[in-house]
């Protein structure tokens, strides 16, 4: 069964200095895996100057994520229904602002009946995630 990974994993895949590189690098070489298709923007942001450190051009993300890694996922779209229908569960699952990202792979992993979800954000998931939900688990772990 196919499982989806989160932004932090593509991330780590395509920037080599993350101290997670090999082994989320390793996870998108052996695996079948899918990306909820908004994990795009958030990958582009976060490689061309977001949240960390790190500042490439928006020239070489971009190439990066056309020729090298998405041909290799498959890609997750959430019809309008299933996305308005996950932003009213999120308050009883305790999602509030920016969670809503981490969220919506969630969402995403249950519409395809993924058995998991790897993230290296482990404890923003396990926050939400509720009974049924696909496993939570880092790229560590993938045998």
């Amino acid at each position: 069964m196919t499982a989806l990974i989160d932004t932090s994993v593509l991330v780590a895949a395509i920037y080599a200095d993350e101290i997670h590189h090999e082994a989320c690098s390793d996870l998108l070489d052996r695996a079948e895996l899918a990306l909820y298709s908004h994990g795009i923007n958030e990958t582009f942001s976060t490689l061309t100057g977001g949240r960390q450190s790190i500042r490439m051009s928006p020239a070489t993300a971009m190439s990066l994520l056309e020729n090298d890694y998405l041909p290799g996922l498959a890609l997750v779209t959430l019809p309008p229904g299933r996305q308005l229908a996950a932003l009213r569960e999120a308050e009883r699952r305790g999602v509030r602002g920016g969670a809503v990202f981490d969220y919506m792979h969630l969402v995403a992993a249950r519409h395809i009946k993924a058995s998991r979800i790897y993230t290296l954000n482990l404890s923003h998931f396990k926050a939400f995630h509720r009974e049924g939900d696909p496993e939570i688990v880092s790229p560590q772990s993938h045998p």
